[in-house]
């Protein structure tokens, strides 16, 4: 009899991308979604749940007794009480190195759209504006440069490097902190975290979430921010503190933009829906990881971890 397998967030790899080559091996029951209330009563039977984002606190697992192997369609793990998994011998397979290129490229489109103010001209052609111009050409938002701008990495892992190394390519001059502090590149100067906010004209955040980086950019960080500084944060929405960014945006200089929410989806009462602070912030529904061929690759890699769970089954 084959085991049951339940995918708790099918239509988190959209609605064409399906692990329907699982079925070979396992039981499949699929949900688009799943809320957490009824994480429990779908399973309750499954050996095997495969989740994105989907909280298993200890509680939950303790809960789940036939349980014996989590796969996650993502890298981060931080939705999983480890410790309780640990002690409860539950299998946790995390997909590692998959979306390196794809939140490289949503970094620089982030940047980029900061940086040439292109929704400002955008919305000038097409309102027509353009056409009533006495000249070919329109200045009237600043084009930023990124030659001989300061970059600032937070997190120098693979995505980070990525960023760094194409960063240096239009002539930025790259630093970087260490939030594990086990990240060591001599490659580019390695400052304080005070020093790289206090210096770059853009930041970038690459960190995963946990204990030492949550809220690790709160509203006296941002103070030290440059005029006309580019936050962008495509780690984790609990980095950033979300309450502080909104309410620095209305007194201060500055531009964020982010990828990701400490609650996804976004809430109907966030403060980023202020119209007051909408020309310094951009925001997209955590799509870095989606470029191209990155979700066939994150497919391939979970039917892998849950074949290479199932060879050591008994």
């Amino acid at each position: 009899m084959k085991p049951l397998a339940v995918f708790l967030e099918a239509h988190s790899l959209g609605r064409k991308n399906k692990l329907d080559a699982l079925g070979e091996f396992v039981e499949l029951v699929s949900y688009p979604g799943t809320p957490q209330d009824l994480v429990l009563e779908r399973c309750k039977d499954a050996e095997i749940v495969i989740l994105n984002k989907v909280q298993m606190s200890g509680d939950t697992l303790r809960k789940l007794p036939k349980l014996k192997c989590i796969c996650i369609t993502a890298t981060g793990m931080n939705m999983i009480d480890l410790e309780v998994a640990k002690e409860l011998g539950i299998a946790i397979k995390n997909v590692v190195g998959y979306s390196t290129h794809s939140v490289t490229m949503h970094t620089f489109a982030l940047a980029f759209t900061l940086l040439s103010n292109m929704p400002y001209y955008d919305r000038y052609c097409k309102s027509g504006e353009y056409c009533k111009s006495e000249i070919f050409t329109h200045f009237n938002k600043d084009l930023m440069s990124l030659e001989n701008k300061e970059w600032g990495i937070i997190g120098l892992g693979n995505i980070g490097k990525n960023v760094a190394r194409i960063a240096v390519s239009f002539g930025a001059h790259v630093s970087y902190t260490s939030t594990s502090g086990r990240n060591n590149d001599s490659t580019y100067p390695q400052k304080p975290l005070e020093a790289l906010l206090k210096e770059s004209d853009v930041i970038s955040i690459h960190a995963p979430l946990n204990a030492q980086t949550h809220n690790l950019i709160d509203s006296q960080e941002l103070k030290l921010l440059k005029e006309k500084a580019i936050l962008i944060n495509v780690g984790r929405g609990g980095i950033v503190n979300e309450e502080a960014v909104a309410k620095e945006l209305e007194v201060q200089d500055f531009y964020y933009a982010t990828d990701v929410l400490e609650q996804e989806p976004m809430r109907a009462n966030h403060p980023f829906l202020n119209p007051a602070i909408q020309n310094k912030l951009l925001i997209t529904p955590h799509i870095a990881w989606g470029y191209g061929d990155t979700i066939k690759k994150l497919i391939i890699a979970t039917i892998d971890n849950v074949k290479d769970y199932l060879k050591t089954r008994g």
